[in-house]
């Protein structure tokens, strides 16, 4: 029997996803670019700012909404992160100058979202020990349909109303879907433990360690690490996929367009399938597994084949879900689940050093090369290598730990 027969965990994750659902969102910003910039009489770059500076600040709001979960806030951090991303993306669409547009969807949309990502997987995860990579693949695959969905629903509100009025009416009716979800979440205690669950005797799942004891670990700098490497050819991909396949592979904006759905569906398929995989097999096991199966996939983005492509993007997809599912799990295993907002939030700094390098770099080396990725491509193949080594590192380190 459970030590706390009253909480339904299923509820609770499934309001954690709706919610992650809408934020999810966020990523379709490139659907909304070209037509603000037109309305509001500026350059798309001058657009995209909002974006970069919400990739920017995310380090910060995701340990702030880290450290209220771990206060015992994870459902109103949660919910009310949600909300305020949403009503972020509402309000854009009624704002005429880019510089409010910075102020509201980049930094006002950017904290919404990072609380709610750091809340959903801070909060939830500690109701599911049994099954933390399949929760989190869940969660996370939440964020990345919401991306998938939104998308298509964006640009058939504007091209059938107004890109004002498509934010309008998205922002609102994720307020809706936020607030219907605040019901099903909970503030989940540290302490759970499911009916007929044992949890392992390990030395270190019985500890629960706090930002400054995690420094102090040697597996905390071998995680960030890995996050960060794991997340580099994810994010090089996610922000340059339609121009690869247009530039090494000939194809048209429209087909190209087609395929990048095709990584944002590999993308949350990967979530869960890997979440899935690692509650079987262990966590480093399947890091690695997922870092060869980078550097499998971009090497065959490297060859003139006519499958290179497809393959290439759906594996680099499925094995960035992977990345994104796994980690949350990795991180309160070798932590703890008290401290698993704070500490999660700083690990989380791996990704964001990642996604400030990798999109840049990759399309420097592009203009550089005259729209041939390739030496990208073989940078990325030589990180992935790197983080087969870190994670063979961790590997002896964790069964050293597990003899103590």
């Amino acid at each position: 029997m459970s030590n706390y027969p009253n909480i339904k965990r299923w509820s609770v994750l499934i309001g954690a996803i709706l919610i992650l659902f809408c934020t999810g969102s966020f990523y379709t910003f490139s659907i909304f670019s070209t037509p603000l910039a037109e309305v509001l009489g500026v350059s798309k770059p001058e657009v995209m700012i909002a974006f970069t500076i919400s990739a920017t600040i995310a380090p910060i709001p995701t340990i702030i909404g880290g450290k209220m979960t771990d206060l015992g806030y994870g459902k109103w951090t949660l919910v009310g992160g949600g909300l305020l991303f949403s009503l972020a993306f509402a309000l854009t669409g009624f704002l005429s100058s880019v510089h409010m547009i910075y102020v509201v969807y980049g930094i006002v949309g950017g904290i919404g979202l990072n609380f709610a990502y750091s809340a959903a997987l801070s909060n939830t995860l500690r109701l599911f020990p049994d099954k933390r990579g399949l929760a989190a693949g869940l969660i996370t695959a939440g964020m990345g349909l919401g991306t998938t969905i939104g998308s298509p629903i964006a640009a058939n509100l504007i091209k059938s109303f107004s890109v004002m009025q498509a934010f309008q009416y998205m922002g609102f009716a994720y307020v809706i879907i936020c607030l219907l979800a605040s019901f099903l979440i909970i503030n989940a205690p540290t302490d759970y433990l499911p009916a007929g669950y044992i949890p392992p005797t390990q030395a270190n799942t019985t500890k629960n360690f706090n930002w400054k004891q995690m420094l102090a670990s040697k597996n905390f700098y071998l995680i960030t690490a890995m996050l960060g490497i794991g997340s580099f050819s994810g994010l090089m991909i996610s922000s340059n996929a339609s121009p690869i396949g247009q530039s090494m592979f000939g194809l048209s904006a429209t087909v190209a367009a087609l395929y990048v759905s095709l990584y944002a569906i590999s993308n949350s398929i990967g979530r869960i399938l890997w979440g899935t995989i690692s509650d079987k097999i262990g966590r480093s096991s399947t890091v690695l597994i997922i870092y060869s199966a980078i550097a499998l996939s971009l090497i065959i983005l490297t060859l003139p084949l006519g499958f290179s492509y497809p393959v290439g993007i759906i594996g680099l997809g499925l094995c960035f879900g992977g990345v994104m599912g796994v980690f949350p799990s990795l991180v309160m295993e070798n932590f703890g689940a008290k401290h698993q907002g704070v500490n999660y939030g700083i690990v989380f700094s791996g990704f964001s050093i990642a996604a400030f390098f990798a999109p840049s770099m990759t399309a420097k080396i592009a203009v550089q090369n005259n729209g041939d990725y390739t030496q990208a491509f073989y940078i990325a193949i030589g990180l992935a290598c790197v983080g087969i080594l870190i994670n063979l590192v961790y590997k002896q380190l964790e069964k050293k730990q597990k003899t103590v």
